[in-house]
């Protein structure tokens, strides 16, 4: 089978499980079809494994680069082409190191970030819905129906 054919196969399976997402949002979901909810925790887990990524990644991914640079110029120099590509492939797969690296950076920051800003807007309607205060005397600070959408963007 053609390296086209199957990527076509797996494209279009791939399609079919996702149009048969139930509207309720998946798995992770408690709001309507539009909210997909997740979790703090889960976000910092997957901003800290973005993290771990990043610092293993900096070293293994350039642990064979003096040896291979090595190879590639004692090839180049004994007359072979094959040192040539070599060297090529290294410069390579150092552009590619160095994207995946500044992609779990952007991963891992933008977890953080979503992470605090949640949290600080969460903050704040809690805050605005206390100092709206009791409805009635003796009632429980409870904030009517009515009056609640105001406070979400």
């Amino acid at each position: 089978m053609s390296f086209e054919k199957e990527w076509g196969e797996l494209k279009a399976a791939a399609a079919t499980r996702l149009n048969q997402v139930s509207a309720t949002g998946g798995s992770g979901s408690t709001k309507g079809p539009a909210d997909y909810a997740v979790p703090d925790d889960e976000l910092g887990d997957i901003g800290h494994a973005a993290f771990g990524l990043f610092n293993g990644l900096e070293p293994t991914g350039k642990h064979a680069k003096v040896a291979s640079e090595t190879a590639g110029t004692s090839l180049k120099g004994d007359g072979f082409d094959t040192g040539a590509a070599f060297t090529e492939v290294i410069g390579t797969w150092e552009r590619q190191v160095k994207t995946l690296l500044q992609a779990c950076a952007h991963i891992s920051n933008h977890l953080d970030y979503t992470k605090a800003s949640n949290k600080a807007e969460d903050e704040w309607i809690e805050t605005q819905l206390r100092i709206v205060g009791p409805v009635a005397p003796g009632a429980d600070g409870g904030v009517p129906v009515s009056r609640i959408s105001q406070y979400f963007r």
